[in-house]
Protein backbone atom coordinates (compact mmCIF):
# COMPACT_ATOMS: atom_id res chain seq x y z
CA UNK A 1 0.00 0.00 0.00
CA UNK A 2 1.52 3.54 -0.90
CA UNK A 3 2.36 5.78 1.97
CA UNK A 4 -0.64 8.29 2.35
CA UNK A 5 0.62 11.87 1.54
CA UNK A 6 0.21 14.32 4.63
CA UNK A 7 -2.53 17.18 3.40
CA UNK A 8 -0.63 20.10 5.46
CA UNK A 9 2.71 18.86 3.64
CA UNK A 10 2.28 16.59 0.80
CA UNK A 11 6.13 15.86 0.91
CA UNK A 12 6.08 14.62 4.04
CA UNK A 13 5.13 10.61 3.72
CA UNK A 14 3.37 8.59 6.66
CA UNK A 15 4.23 4.88 6.38
CA UNK A 16 2.41 2.08 8.30
CA UNK A 17 0.15 -0.35 7.34
CA UNK A 18 -3.33 1.19 7.37
CA UNK A 19 -1.42 4.39 5.80
CA UNK A 20 -2.40 6.68 8.50
CA UNK A 21 0.77 6.44 10.74
CA UNK A 22 4.29 7.81 10.46
CA UNK A 23 5.49 4.42 12.17
CA UNK A 24 3.99 0.46 13.43
CA UNK A 25 4.11 1.63 16.92
CA UNK A 26 1.92 4.54 16.34
CA UNK A 27 -0.39 2.47 14.28
CA UNK A 28 -0.98 0.08 17.05
CA UNK A 29 -1.47 2.76 19.27
CA UNK A 30 -3.28 4.28 17.97
CA UNK A 31 -6.09 1.79 17.11
CA UNK A 32 -5.56 0.49 20.49
CA UNK A 33 -7.07 3.86 21.50
CA UNK A 34 -9.43 4.19 18.87
CA UNK A 35 -10.96 0.73 19.98
CA UNK A 36 -11.20 1.93 23.68
CA UNK A 37 -12.91 5.17 21.98
CA UNK A 38 -15.16 2.85 20.27
CA UNK A 39 -16.20 1.07 23.18
CA UNK A 40 -16.76 4.16 25.05
CA UNK A 41 -18.45 5.81 22.39
CA UNK A 42 -21.01 2.72 22.27
CA UNK A 43 -21.83 2.84 25.91
CA UNK A 44 -22.68 6.60 25.97
CA UNK A 45 -25.18 6.29 22.91
CA UNK A 46 -26.93 3.53 24.78
CA UNK A 47 -26.80 5.75 27.54
CA UNK A 48 -27.96 8.56 25.68
CA UNK A 49 -30.56 6.47 24.27
CA UNK A 50 -32.28 5.09 27.19
CA UNK A 51 -32.06 8.30 29.01
CA UNK A 52 -34.31 9.87 26.41
CA UNK A 53 -36.75 7.11 26.21
CA UNK A 54 -36.78 7.05 30.44
CA UNK A 55 -37.86 10.96 29.80
CA UNK A 56 -40.20 10.87 26.98
CA UNK A 57 -42.30 8.14 29.29
CA UNK A 58 -41.38 9.64 32.35
CA UNK A 59 -41.47 13.74 31.49
CA UNK A 60 -41.39 14.82 35.32
CA UNK A 61 -38.08 14.71 36.93
CA UNK A 62 -40.07 13.67 40.29
CA UNK A 63 -42.01 10.87 39.01
CA UNK A 64 -39.02 9.49 37.10
CA UNK A 65 -36.71 9.22 39.93
CA UNK A 66 -39.53 7.57 42.35
CA UNK A 67 -39.76 5.00 39.99
CA UNK A 68 -36.13 4.26 39.23
CA UNK A 69 -35.78 4.13 43.19
CA UNK A 70 -38.81 2.22 43.59
CA UNK A 71 -37.58 -0.90 41.08
CA UNK A 72 -34.08 -0.35 40.41
CA UNK A 73 -32.52 1.14 37.44
CA UNK A 74 -32.00 -2.42 35.32
CA UNK A 75 -35.52 -3.81 36.43
CA UNK A 76 -36.84 -0.68 34.95
CA UNK A 77 -34.72 -1.00 31.50
CA UNK A 78 -35.92 -4.08 31.04
CA UNK A 79 -39.42 -3.43 31.63
CA UNK A 80 -39.05 -0.37 29.13
CA UNK A 81 -37.33 -2.93 26.91
CA UNK A 82 -40.70 -5.31 27.10
CA UNK A 83 -43.09 -2.41 25.45
CA UNK A 84 -39.93 -0.36 23.39
CA UNK A 85 -38.08 -1.66 21.03
CA UNK A 86 -34.89 -0.14 22.35
CA UNK A 87 -32.22 -2.49 21.39
CA UNK A 88 -33.34 -1.16 17.65
CA UNK A 89 -33.26 2.49 19.09
CA UNK A 90 -29.95 1.92 19.99
CA UNK A 91 -29.04 0.48 16.41
CA UNK A 92 -30.83 3.65 14.31
CA UNK A 93 -29.26 6.33 16.95
CA UNK A 94 -25.63 4.85 16.06
CA UNK A 95 -26.40 4.28 12.20
CA UNK A 96 -27.18 8.39 12.10
CA UNK A 97 -23.56 8.96 12.43
CA UNK A 98 -22.41 7.26 9.60
CA UNK A 99 -21.95 8.66 6.31
CA UNK A 100 -25.18 7.27 4.01
CA UNK A 101 -23.35 8.69 0.83
CA UNK A 102 -19.81 9.14 0.69
CA UNK A 103 -19.59 10.27 -3.44
CA UNK A 104 -20.92 14.02 -3.22
CA UNK A 105 -20.75 16.62 -5.78
CA UNK A 106 -20.88 20.22 -4.46
CA UNK A 107 -21.15 23.15 -6.49
CA UNK A 108 -19.11 26.58 -6.41
CA UNK A 109 -18.04 29.70 -8.14
CA UNK A 110 -14.46 30.41 -8.63
CA UNK A 111 -14.14 32.93 -6.09
CA UNK A 112 -12.32 33.41 -2.48
CA UNK A 113 -15.22 33.20 -0.88
CA UNK A 114 -15.66 29.36 -1.77
CA UNK A 115 -12.05 28.56 0.00
CA UNK A 116 -13.11 26.30 2.31
CA UNK A 117 -15.38 24.87 0.26
CA UNK A 118 -12.81 24.56 -2.28
CA UNK A 119 -9.55 23.72 -0.62
CA UNK A 120 -10.94 20.90 1.69
CA UNK A 121 -10.84 19.12 -1.45
CA UNK A 122 -7.02 18.94 -2.45
CA UNK A 123 -6.35 19.18 1.38
CA UNK A 124 -8.11 16.05 2.68
CA UNK A 125 -10.46 17.88 4.40
CA UNK A 126 -13.29 16.00 2.76
CA UNK A 127 -11.76 12.36 2.67
CA UNK A 128 -10.88 12.26 6.84
CA UNK A 129 -14.52 12.65 7.05
CA UNK A 130 -14.97 9.31 4.73
CA UNK A 131 -16.42 11.81 2.14
CA UNK A 132 -15.30 11.68 -1.71
CA UNK A 133 -16.25 14.90 -2.78
CA UNK A 134 -16.27 16.61 -6.63
CA UNK A 135 -16.53 19.97 -6.45
CA UNK A 136 -17.80 21.26 -9.86
CA UNK A 137 -17.02 24.48 -11.05
CA UNK A 138 -19.98 26.69 -12.20
CA UNK A 139 -20.98 29.36 -14.34
CA UNK A 140 -22.88 31.58 -12.29
CA UNK A 141 -25.29 31.70 -9.10
CA UNK A 142 -28.92 31.00 -11.61
CA UNK A 143 -27.24 27.46 -12.25
CA UNK A 144 -25.67 26.80 -8.77
CA UNK A 145 -29.59 27.50 -7.68
CA UNK A 146 -31.06 25.96 -9.86
CA UNK A 147 -28.50 22.90 -10.13
CA UNK A 148 -29.08 22.56 -5.92
CA UNK A 149 -32.75 22.73 -6.18
CA UNK A 150 -32.70 19.87 -9.19
CA UNK A 151 -30.46 17.65 -6.73
CA UNK A 152 -27.91 18.08 -9.61
CA UNK A 153 -25.48 19.26 -6.82
CA UNK A 154 -25.86 17.50 -3.20
CA UNK A 155 -24.72 20.98 -1.60
CA UNK A 156 -23.55 24.27 -2.42
CA UNK A 157 -21.43 27.43 -2.40
CA UNK A 158 -23.93 30.06 -2.31
CA UNK A 159 -24.24 33.75 -1.47
CA UNK A 160 -25.04 33.80 2.27
CA UNK A 161 -28.92 35.71 1.05
CA UNK A 162 -29.46 32.69 -1.44
CA UNK A 163 -31.07 30.24 1.15
CA UNK A 164 -33.49 32.92 2.60
CA UNK A 165 -34.34 33.65 -0.74
CA UNK A 166 -35.03 30.22 -1.45
CA UNK A 167 -36.68 29.31 1.54
CA UNK A 168 -39.19 32.48 0.92
CA UNK A 169 -40.06 31.90 -2.76
CA UNK A 170 -38.36 35.06 -3.48
CA UNK A 171 -37.02 34.49 -6.89
CA UNK A 172 -37.70 30.93 -7.30
CA UNK A 173 -40.63 28.21 -5.97
CA UNK A 174 -40.04 28.19 -2.28
CA UNK A 175 -37.71 25.12 -0.88
CA UNK A 176 -37.17 24.51 2.50
CA UNK A 177 -33.06 25.78 2.61
CA UNK A 178 -30.22 25.81 5.21
CA UNK A 179 -27.04 27.45 5.95
CA UNK A 180 -25.40 25.79 8.30
CA UNK A 181 -21.83 27.65 7.94
CA UNK A 182 -20.80 31.20 6.99
CA UNK A 183 -18.03 30.60 3.81
CA UNK A 184 -16.32 33.85 4.29
CA UNK A 185 -16.77 36.98 5.93
CA UNK A 186 -15.02 40.57 4.37
CA UNK A 187 -13.62 39.57 1.41
CA UNK A 188 -15.47 41.99 -1.09
CA UNK A 189 -14.80 45.43 -2.57
CA UNK A 190 -15.93 48.38 -4.66
CA UNK A 191 -13.40 48.46 -7.57
CA UNK A 192 -14.13 51.19 -10.46
CA UNK A 193 -12.30 51.51 -14.07
CA UNK A 194 -8.91 53.75 -14.31
CA UNK A 195 -10.49 55.99 -16.34
CA UNK A 196 -12.77 57.11 -13.29
CA UNK A 197 -9.60 57.24 -10.67
CA UNK A 198 -10.32 60.85 -10.08
CA UNK A 199 -13.55 60.37 -9.18
CA UNK A 200 -13.55 59.37 -5.43
CA UNK A 201 -16.88 61.03 -4.54
CA UNK A 202 -20.00 58.99 -4.78
CA UNK A 203 -21.86 62.18 -5.57
CA UNK A 204 -19.84 61.76 -8.85
CA UNK A 205 -21.52 58.15 -9.66
CA UNK A 206 -24.33 59.40 -11.40
CA UNK A 207 -25.42 57.86 -14.33
CA UNK A 208 -22.81 55.05 -13.47
CA UNK A 209 -23.29 51.44 -14.39
CA UNK A 210 -22.19 49.09 -12.09
CA UNK A 211 -21.93 45.09 -11.67
CA UNK A 212 -23.20 43.22 -8.47
CA UNK A 213 -22.77 39.03 -8.93
CA UNK A 214 -26.49 38.36 -8.31
CA UNK A 215 -29.58 40.20 -7.27
CA UNK A 216 -30.07 38.38 -4.07
CA UNK A 217 -26.29 38.68 -2.85
CA UNK A 218 -24.31 40.83 0.27
CA UNK A 219 -22.68 42.46 -3.01
CA UNK A 220 -25.94 44.12 -4.07
CA UNK A 221 -26.97 45.16 -0.49
CA UNK A 222 -23.68 46.29 0.27
CA UNK A 223 -23.70 48.77 -2.94
CA UNK A 224 -27.21 49.86 -2.44
CA UNK A 225 -26.20 50.89 0.98
CA UNK A 226 -23.37 52.49 0.13
CA UNK A 227 -24.96 54.56 -2.26
CA UNK A 228 -27.59 55.51 -0.86
CA UNK A 229 -25.67 56.48 2.15
CA UNK A 230 -24.27 58.90 -0.39
CA UNK A 231 -27.62 60.63 -1.12
CA UNK A 232 -27.71 58.60 -4.88
CA UNK A 233 -31.47 56.06 -5.27
CA UNK A 234 -29.73 52.90 -7.03
CA UNK A 235 -32.31 52.50 -9.02
CA UNK A 236 -32.59 55.64 -10.33
CA UNK A 237 -29.87 57.29 -10.41
CA UNK A 238 -27.11 54.32 -11.30
CA UNK A 239 -27.69 51.04 -13.29
CA UNK A 240 -26.88 47.62 -11.15
CA UNK A 241 -26.92 44.65 -13.34
CA UNK A 242 -25.64 41.09 -12.34
CA UNK A 243 -22.70 39.39 -13.73
CA UNK A 244 -21.02 36.29 -13.17
CA UNK A 245 -17.89 36.83 -10.82
CA UNK A 246 -15.85 35.63 -13.81
CA UNK A 247 -17.19 37.77 -16.24
CA UNK A 248 -16.78 40.94 -14.86
CA UNK A 249 -13.05 42.03 -15.39
CA UNK A 250 -13.30 41.32 -19.17
CA UNK A 251 -16.67 43.98 -18.53
CA UNK A 252 -14.67 46.54 -17.04
CA UNK A 253 -12.02 46.20 -20.02
CA UNK A 254 -14.92 46.18 -22.56
CA UNK A 255 -16.18 49.45 -20.90
CA UNK A 256 -19.38 48.25 -20.80
CA UNK A 257 -19.55 49.01 -16.93
CA UNK A 258 -17.92 51.85 -15.06
CA UNK A 259 -17.34 49.40 -11.88
CA UNK A 260 -18.89 46.38 -9.93
CA UNK A 261 -19.16 45.73 -6.17
CA UNK A 262 -17.69 42.13 -6.20
CA UNK A 263 -16.07 39.28 -4.69
CA UNK A 264 -12.32 38.57 -4.57
CA UNK A 265 -9.95 37.64 -6.36
CA UNK A 266 -12.47 39.52 -8.79
CA UNK A 267 -11.11 43.23 -7.80
CA UNK A 268 -7.42 41.68 -7.55
CA UNK A 269 -7.64 40.58 -10.65
CA UNK A 270 -8.94 44.34 -12.24
CA UNK A 271 -5.50 45.68 -10.26
CA UNK A 272 -3.13 42.88 -11.45
CA UNK A 273 -4.18 43.14 -15.28
CA UNK A 274 -3.93 47.26 -15.32
CA UNK A 275 -8.46 47.83 -15.59
CA UNK A 276 -9.14 49.15 -12.35
CA UNK A 277 -8.61 50.08 -9.02
CA UNK A 278 -9.73 49.50 -5.36
CA UNK A 279 -11.97 51.97 -4.20
CA UNK A 280 -12.91 50.77 -1.31
CA UNK A 281 -13.07 47.70 0.51
CA UNK A 282 -16.61 45.98 1.88
CA UNK A 283 -14.84 46.00 5.30
CA UNK A 284 -15.09 49.54 5.43
CA UNK A 285 -19.05 49.59 4.53
CA UNK A 286 -19.24 46.77 7.67
CA UNK A 287 -16.09 44.79 9.13
CA UNK A 288 -17.24 41.36 9.54
CA UNK A 289 -20.14 41.39 7.04
CA UNK A 290 -21.09 37.71 6.23
CA UNK A 291 -20.19 37.09 2.16
CA UNK A 292 -20.66 33.47 1.34
CA UNK A 293 -22.32 30.51 3.16
CA UNK A 294 -22.28 26.51 2.63
CA UNK A 295 -25.77 25.57 2.29
CA UNK A 296 -27.60 22.58 1.42
CA UNK A 297 -31.46 21.45 1.14
CA UNK A 298 -33.35 20.99 4.99
CA UNK A 299 -34.51 17.71 2.89
CA UNK A 300 -30.66 16.67 2.26
CA UNK A 301 -30.01 17.46 5.67
CA UNK A 302 -32.83 15.18 7.24
CA UNK A 303 -32.08 12.50 4.55
CA UNK A 304 -28.49 12.17 4.64
CA UNK A 305 -28.03 13.33 8.31
CA UNK A 306 -24.45 11.39 8.70
CA UNK A 307 -23.38 12.78 5.48
CA UNK A 308 -24.79 16.23 6.23
CA UNK A 309 -22.38 16.30 9.73
CA UNK A 310 -19.37 14.75 8.39
CA UNK A 311 -19.47 17.51 4.84
CA UNK A 312 -20.19 20.10 7.73
CA UNK A 313 -17.75 19.14 10.02
CA UNK A 314 -15.00 18.81 7.19
CA UNK A 315 -15.68 22.47 5.84
CA UNK A 316 -15.81 23.63 9.22
CA UNK A 317 -12.62 22.09 10.18
CA UNK A 318 -11.34 23.89 7.24
CA UNK A 319 -12.49 27.18 8.15
CA UNK A 320 -10.36 26.91 11.22
CA UNK A 321 -7.36 26.54 9.49
CA UNK A 322 -8.26 29.26 6.76
CA UNK A 323 -8.84 31.67 9.38
CA UNK A 324 -5.01 31.30 10.69
CA UNK A 325 -3.02 33.97 9.03
CA UNK A 326 0.10 31.53 8.64
CA UNK A 327 -1.90 29.35 6.63
CA UNK A 328 -3.06 31.28 3.55
CA UNK A 329 0.13 31.18 0.99
CA UNK A 330 -0.41 27.27 1.67
CA UNK A 331 -3.85 27.69 0.60
CA UNK A 332 -3.43 30.36 -2.15
CA UNK A 333 -1.66 27.49 -3.88
CA UNK A 334 -3.85 24.67 -3.07
CA UNK A 335 -7.18 26.56 -4.50
CA UNK A 336 -5.24 28.95 -7.57
CA UNK A 337 -5.04 26.00 -9.97
CA UNK A 338 -7.27 26.02 -13.11
CA UNK A 339 -9.62 23.73 -12.18
CA UNK A 340 -10.90 25.58 -8.81
CA UNK A 341 -9.69 29.52 -9.05
CA UNK A 342 -7.70 29.78 -12.48
CA UNK A 343 -5.77 32.60 -10.95
CA UNK A 344 -2.32 33.84 -10.42
CA UNK A 345 -1.08 32.45 -7.43
CA UNK A 346 -0.21 35.93 -6.66
CA UNK A 347 -3.77 37.72 -7.20
CA UNK A 348 -5.19 34.82 -4.96
CA UNK A 349 -1.98 35.41 -2.25
CA UNK A 350 -2.67 39.12 -2.17
CA UNK A 351 -6.61 38.88 -1.62
CA UNK A 352 -5.77 36.03 1.70
CA UNK A 353 -3.13 37.53 2.85
CA UNK A 354 -4.50 41.02 3.20
CA UNK A 355 -1.21 42.73 1.40
CA UNK A 356 -1.89 43.88 -1.57
CA UNK A 357 -1.66 47.24 -4.58
CA UNK A 358 -4.50 49.09 -5.01
CA UNK A 359 -4.34 50.09 -8.27
CA UNK A 360 -3.55 53.58 -7.54
CA UNK A 361 0.10 52.83 -6.75
CA UNK A 362 0.12 51.99 -3.18
CA UNK A 363 0.63 48.90 -1.43
CA UNK A 364 -2.09 48.29 1.35
CA UNK A 365 -1.79 46.49 4.12
CA UNK A 366 -5.52 44.87 5.78
CA UNK A 367 -5.49 41.51 7.47
CA UNK A 368 -9.26 40.91 7.19
CA UNK A 369 -9.41 41.87 3.69
CA UNK A 370 -11.22 38.25 3.72
CA UNK A 371 -11.36 36.32 6.91
CA UNK A 372 -13.14 32.90 7.95
CA UNK A 373 -15.45 32.37 10.55
CA UNK A 374 -18.36 29.98 10.24
CA UNK A 375 -20.99 31.08 12.86
CA UNK A 376 -23.98 31.93 10.91
CA UNK A 377 -25.52 34.47 13.20
CA UNK A 378 -29.66 34.65 13.18
CA UNK A 379 -29.40 38.54 13.09
CA UNK A 380 -26.96 38.49 10.12
CA UNK A 381 -30.20 36.81 8.40
CA UNK A 382 -32.48 39.38 9.63
CA UNK A 383 -30.46 42.22 8.71
CA UNK A 384 -30.49 40.72 4.77
CA UNK A 385 -34.43 40.44 5.31
CA UNK A 386 -34.56 43.97 6.15
CA UNK A 387 -32.48 44.70 2.68
CA UNK A 388 -34.54 42.68 0.74
CA UNK A 389 -37.77 44.59 2.09
CA UNK A 390 -36.06 47.71 1.75
CA UNK A 391 -35.58 47.20 -2.63
CA UNK A 392 -39.08 45.58 -3.05
CA UNK A 393 -37.63 41.82 -3.49
CA UNK A 394 -39.78 40.73 -0.41
CA UNK A 395 -43.55 41.91 0.26
CA UNK A 396 -45.83 41.61 2.86
CA UNK A 397 -45.11 40.80 6.66
CA UNK A 398 -42.29 38.53 7.64
CA UNK A 399 -41.00 36.70 11.08
CA UNK A 400 -37.41 37.68 10.92
CA UNK A 401 -36.89 35.33 13.68
CA UNK A 402 -38.40 32.11 12.80
CA UNK A 403 -36.87 32.42 9.41
CA UNK A 404 -33.61 32.90 10.67
CA UNK A 405 -33.50 30.72 12.67
CA UNK A 406 -34.86 28.10 10.40
CA UNK A 407 -32.22 28.68 7.83
CA UNK A 408 -29.20 30.08 10.04
CA UNK A 409 -28.27 26.62 11.41
CA UNK A 410 -26.53 28.31 14.28
CA UNK A 411 -26.47 25.61 16.63
CA UNK A 412 -24.96 22.60 14.28
CA UNK A 413 -21.98 25.40 13.59
CA UNK A 414 -21.63 26.18 17.11
CA UNK A 415 -21.44 22.46 18.13
CA UNK A 416 -19.14 21.71 15.37
CA UNK A 417 -16.85 24.90 16.00
CA UNK A 418 -15.44 23.22 19.42
CA UNK A 419 -14.77 20.49 17.97
CA UNK A 420 -12.53 22.50 15.55
CA UNK A 421 -11.02 24.72 18.54
CA UNK A 422 -12.68 27.62 17.37
CA UNK A 423 -14.77 29.51 20.07
CA UNK A 424 -18.70 30.12 18.96
CA UNK A 425 -20.22 33.35 19.90
CA UNK A 426 -22.36 33.32 23.27
CA UNK A 427 -25.09 35.04 21.37
CA UNK A 428 -26.45 34.52 18.10
CA UNK A 429 -28.48 38.01 17.93
CA UNK A 430 -25.01 40.15 18.16
CA UNK A 431 -25.76 43.80 17.20
CA UNK A 432 -23.45 45.32 15.11
CA UNK A 433 -22.56 48.80 12.72
CA UNK A 434 -22.92 49.47 9.21
CA UNK A 435 -21.78 52.76 8.08
CA UNK A 436 -21.99 53.96 11.55
CA UNK A 437 -24.71 52.89 12.39
CA UNK A 438 -25.99 50.27 14.48
CA UNK A 439 -28.39 47.20 13.70
CA UNK A 440 -30.50 45.90 16.25
CA UNK A 441 -32.08 42.47 15.07
CA UNK A 442 -34.37 42.81 17.80
CA UNK A 443 -35.98 45.83 16.23
CA UNK A 444 -35.80 45.48 12.32
CA UNK A 445 -39.32 47.10 11.71
CA UNK A 446 -37.58 50.12 12.86
CA UNK A 447 -34.58 50.21 11.25
CA UNK A 448 -35.62 49.37 8.10
CA UNK A 449 -38.21 52.81 8.41
CA UNK A 450 -35.55 54.57 9.48
CA UNK A 451 -34.01 54.62 5.49
CA UNK A 452 -35.33 57.78 3.47
CA UNK A 453 -34.12 55.98 0.15
CA UNK A 454 -36.26 52.62 0.11
CA UNK A 455 -38.64 50.86 -2.35
CA UNK A 456 -40.67 49.01 0.12
CA UNK A 457 -44.21 48.07 -0.78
Amino acid sequence: MSAFRNPFDPDVKLGCSCGSHASASEHEAAHGDALARSNDVEALQSRVVENAVMRALFPHDATRRSFIRAVGSGTALAAISSLFPLAAAKDAFAQSGKVEKPNLKVGFIPITCATPIIMSQPMGFYGRQGLNVDVVKTAGWAVIRDKTINKEYDAAHMLSPMPLAITLGVGASPLPYTMPAVENINGQAITLAMKHKDKRDPKQWKGFKFAVPFDYSMHNYLLRYFLAEHGLDPDRDVQIRSVPPPEMVANLRADNIDGFLAPDPVNQRAVYDGVGFIHILSKEIWDGHPCCAFAASREFVTQYPGTYRALLKAIVDATAFASKAENRKQIAEAIAPANYLNQPVTVVEQVLTGTFADGLGNIRKEPNRIDFDPFPYPSFAVWILTQMKRWGQLKGDVDYAKVAREVFLATDAAKLMKEAGMKPPGSPNKKFVVMGKEFDPMKPDAYLASFAIKRTA
